[in-house]
């Protein structure tokens, strides 16, 4: 890709952030996001909800109001029943409209395979946009839904997720991110970026490398979904999963200490649909931060670790 030097640029390919920006005026910039992919789920209605909550999450991260999107649809006319892309764009436009979102249009194209997603419109005034390169030393990650998505929705795929386990998952990736990340922009952060499929550490480690510092997780207080474990038991993991584990690890990117289980390393690199904010936060702010966000109805506000003093980006995981 070419270098950008348009000075209005505020965001863009350099540090791997979850949307671009680009500044207006010196009181409005727009961010600009794009995200579609395979269905996660059997129910047509509520894979149409999931695509539109995940495309969104991008916008939220950046500490943006998603306001306009354009629907992405790829689908098999010829040898599936529209009626079931109907009920994907039914579930997609009542996801927007609660988002406060106008879907105003979109493109589709005939594909084998179904792909749904959004591209979406952000607004901020740009002192307000948050980026995921302002991580400093001593600061708190805090995480705002449990993880395990990846893992659950390839059991979905093999018959093997119990219907309670499912329905977490489902809970988990429709649920909106726009309230956390308003909380979150009211209590004050440095950093933000949404987890989805580089998984917890492959966005942590984006996080770290961007802002020049090193960070540690501990592995009993990140929030796995109900079942999760279980479900590892089982070998339920997706390739995309082990993909991510073994980029961390070629890239010497991650240290596990010594009581890090198998498992707990593939939940950690897990490929999420649609999860949820991981915030980095000055010491000072974070229980005030995790009050706001239960207030705000997140899953949950759970601090898994710290930034520390380590310019390689680097991150150590403990149990």
């Amino acid at each position: 890709m070419p270098l950008i030097t348009d000075p209005n640029v505020l965001v863009g390919l350099s540090t791997s952030d979850d949307a671009a920006v680009y500044r207006i005026s010196d009181d409005v910039a727009v961010a600009l996001t794009v995200d579609f992919f395979t269905p996660v789920v059997d129910d047509a209605y509520e894979f149409g909800r999931i695509a539109v909550t995940n495309a969104l999450s991008d916008i939220y991260a950046m500490g943006a109001r998603p306001v306009l999107a354009l629907n992405l649809v790829a689908y098999p006319s010829r040898t599936r029943p529209l009626d079931t892309l109907a009920e994907i764009l039914r579930g997609g436009a009542d996801q927007a409209t609660a988002a406060g979102v106008s879907i105003v249009g979109g493109h589709s194209i005939d594909d084998p395979e179904p792909k749904y997603g959004l591209c979406v419109l952000g607004i901020a005034n740009p002192a307000s946009i948050v980026t995921n390169s302002g991580a400093s030393i001593g600061d708190r990650l805090i995480l705002t839904k449990p993880i395990g998505t990846g893992i659950i929705t390839t059991a979905i795929k093999h018959d093997t997720a119990p219907a309670r386990v499912a329905q977490s998952a489902i809970r988990v990736m429709t649920t909106l991110n726009g309230p956390a990340s308003e909380a979150a922009l009211k209590t004050g952060i440095n950093a933000c970026t949404d987890v989805t499929g580089f998984g917890l550490l492959g966005h942590l480690h984006e996080m770290t490398s961007a802002s020049g510092v090193g960070a540690i997780i501990r592995m009993r207080d990140v929030p796995l979904i109900d079942g999760v474990r279980q479900l590892l038991d089982l070998d339920e993991a997706p390739g995309g999963t082990y993909t991510n584990r073994d980029h961390l690890n070629e890239e010497d990117a991650v240290t596990w200490s010594e009581g890090v289980s198998e498992e707990d390393q593939l939940a950690l690199c897990d490929a999420q649909t649609s999860g949820g904010l991981l915030i980095s936060v000055s010491a000072d702010k974070s229980e005030p931060l995790r009050r706001a966000l239960i207030d705000a109805g997140a899953l949950c506000a759970s601090e898994i670790g710290e930034i520390i003093d380590d310019k390689s980006g680097k991150i150590q995981v403990t149990p």
